[in-house]
């Protein structure tokens, strides 16, 4: 996998942490709280770095098993990803409205945002990925799309959250389907 795929899944993981980033920053009435954009940014990045090493721990435990199909592996679980982040972003749910940033709301959505790269990480370990490049790709792009998101969300509101998550999961069914297709040696 290049540089740019990883980019592309990095950013694409980052949309979910994003949108809710925009719902936190939106939930400061008033003036932004740079301590908080940055504490929740640190959450999210943490927690996104983290999740695709334990994945792809768990993949490589587990890679004799399937590296005949690991690249449909990676299409299957890239695209059911892909497709909830697009039903996600299309559907009416409110994300939770409220500045705190505590350490047990923070703990939960950092995992719910975060789960998503766990899937991640096992595709990483079919697809002889470096882990520690893309664990701290990952981890730096949502830190920075998150404290960037906080800081929308309190200027600009809601309007662009959802907008991001559909096109994080477009990306990753696109990602999914060109691992796919290069295996088959459909793509070049």
């Amino acid at each position: 996998m290049g540089f740019v795929e990883l980019v592309l899944i990095s950013v694409g993981l980052a949309m979910d942490a994003f949108a809710v980033s925009i719902c936190k920053g939106l939930s400061m009435k008033k003036k932004i709280n740079h301590k908080k954009a940055l504490v929740i940014a640190l959450y999210f990045g943490i927690f996104q770095g983290a999740m695709p090493i334990i994945g792809y721990l768990l993949g490589v435990a587990f890679e004799d098993i399937v590296l005949s199909i690991d690249h449909w592996i990676a299409f299957i679980l890239l695209s059911i990803i892909g497709i909830g982040m697009i039903k996600e972003s299309l559907g009416d749910e409110e994300e939770s409205l409220n500045d705190k940033v505590d350490f047990k709301t923070m703990v939960v959505l950092a995992i719910a945002t975060s789960i998503d790269a766990l899937a991640i990480g096992v595709t990483f370990a079919f697809l002889q990925v470096n882990i520690g490049l893309a664990g701290l790709m990952i981890c730096a792009i949502t830190f920075i799309i998150s404290y960037f998101g906080v800081v929308f969300g309190n200027k600009f509101g809601d309007k662009f959250g959802s907008k991001a998550e559909l096109v994080g999961g477009i990306l990753l069914i696109l990602m999914g389907l060109k691992i796919l297709l290069e295996h088959l040696e459909i793509l070049l």
